[in-house]
């Protein structure tokens, strides 16, 4: 049938009305063909309760009970979609959407979420244009085999609330810490398998995963610089004879943390350059021995991905990379939503915003680099055509359910794109549109609802 949206409106309370009454506009009834005056379910989330619908000539709500309201944890003014399916006499308002969030700061009320406030607005603002209801919910709201989950909603003020198990849940919990909890692990595979409830960005991806999933994908194996899990000093003797830099990233890292450039200089002797948020730190070493010497202590305490090394192009002697947004579409495909380009920050060499990187257009980018200008034609259709063989690749290779990535790639001074690393909670902020418009709601939130009434059927 074809997609209905409908506004809810409670029934004032000085009206008494049977909680299991609702009263529909007559020509949603006629284009859904939904029965009237008989017994159906009417389903939001995990919730499902028998209703009547009574016919209300040229109305264009649908007007329920405050007490059944309450119990959805619907309001006056909801906009959902609706659909009815009559094999199973089930009338369904939705898609219920739930967002993990890593915390909520109660003492600040106008920005509960931090950093993030402003997305789940924007979140909320495309809920209500594609007919979705969203809410927000911290690990400590989560259970095993919950029957309801209490997060938070925007009602004009941030409100906490009551709501079935959702339809669909969006993992934006931004620690491994938080994600790995027990009772983080119990929900999600309790509400998986006993409502259905659709998961998405279910975990955190790692630098080894990702390459050794990837080099089963013969479509993106040349894209793949060389890259192993370090394990000992022989395999960093046996790169850096292969390599004259290295890269060395911890496994879990994020936002260029940790980051250690390896490289072998004219004369035997060794420059390692440690990433930090002031700058570069530099140490020089005679040998290699005494260059594993001084990780040793940092590969007991983490694990590291040793990465070939890569004549990267730049601007003004900056590395440059380009970070794509991949997002599954309104018809669950990938699609690209945004590429930009990422130039590292002056004594600097990961671009990362956190690192003093800047943003800049793919064009931008290009023509100000060193890259021979005959190649930067064809070089944006390479970066988008990898990065959807990517995300393809990621899907049909590791067992977790992803909707969106952060793909970073880069490009050599011969054209030639790379992986850098892929990334399962990419920042909002990284893919802002660069046109300088004020746009209320982004391209990358309205594909994120969009997937969402298209994952859980509506």
């Amino acid at each position: 049938m074809a997609r209905i949206k409908v506004k809810i409106t409670v029934q004032n309370l000085d009206i008494p009305l049977d909680e299991r009454t609702i009263f529909l506009g007559d020509s949603f009834l006629k284009k859904g063909k939904i029965p009237v005056s008989q017994p159906l379910i009417l389903r939001f989330g995990s919730s499902r309760n028998e209703v009547r619908v009574v016919p209300v000539a040229r109305s264009m709500t649908l007007r329920m009970p405050p007490s059944l309201a309450a119990k959805l944890g619907l309001h006056n003014g909801s906009e959902l979609c609706m659909q009815y399916r009559a094999g199973q006499r089930t009338l369904s308002l939705g898609p219920l959407i739930g967002v993990m969030v890593p915390r909520v700061y109660r003492k600040l009320p106008d920005r509960p979420f931090g950093s993030i406030t402003a997305f789940c607005r924007e979140l909320t603002d495309a809920c209500a244009q594609y007919g979705a209801h969203v809410f927000f919910l911290t690990p400590e709201e989560m259970s095993g085999n919950p029957a309801s989950v209490t997060g938070w909603t925007w009602r004009g003020s941030w409100i906490r609330h009551v709501f079935p198990v959702p339809d669909v849940v969006y993992n934006r919990l931004t620690s491994r810490r938080y994600e790995n909890r027990p009772n983080v692990q119990q929900f999600m595979k309790d509400v998986k398998a006993r409502h259905g409830t659709i998961i998405f960005n279910e975990k955190y991806l790692d630098k080894t995963e990702v390459f050794d999933a990837l080099l089963r994908e013969e479509p993106v194996r040349a894209v793949l610089p060389e890259s192993y899990l370090l394990k000992n000093y022989q395999m960093l003797k046996s790169m850096t004879s292969r390599h004259g830099t290295l890269f060395l990233k911890p496994i879990t890292g994020s936002l260029g943390k940790g980051i250690i450039r390896l490289r072998r200089e004219p004369g035997g002797a060794y420059t390692c350059q440690y990433a930090g948020l002031s700058g570069t730190r530099k140490q020089t070493f005679d040998n290699l021995p005494a260059v594993f010497k001084s990780l040793a202590g940092k590969l007991r305490a983490q694990r590291y991905q040793i990465q070939q090394g890569l004549q990267l192009i730049q601007v003004g002697e900056r590395p440059v990379d380009f970070r794509a947004l991949v997002q599954r579409d309104e018809t669950g495909k990938w699609a690209i939503t945004s590429i930009v380009g990422r130039i590292a920050g002056e004594q600097h060499f990961v671009s990362n915003l956190a690192r003093g990187g800047t943003l800049s257009t793919v064009a931008t980018a290009l023509a100000k680099s060193n890259l021979n200008p005959s190649l930067r034609a064809a070089t944006l259709a390479k970066l988008r055509h990898c990065a959807l063989d990517i995300a393809k690749g990621i899907e049909a290779q590791i067992d977790a359910h992803f909707a969106e990535l952060g793909i970073d790639l880069a490009v050599d001074v011969n054209g030639k794109v790379w992986l850098i690393e892929v990334n399962s909670k990419p920042s909002k902020d990284d893919n802002s549109p660069l046109t300088g418009e004020n746009r209320k709601i982004r391209p990358s939130v309205k594909r994120i609802v969009q997937y969402a009434r298209h994952a859980a059927r509506f």
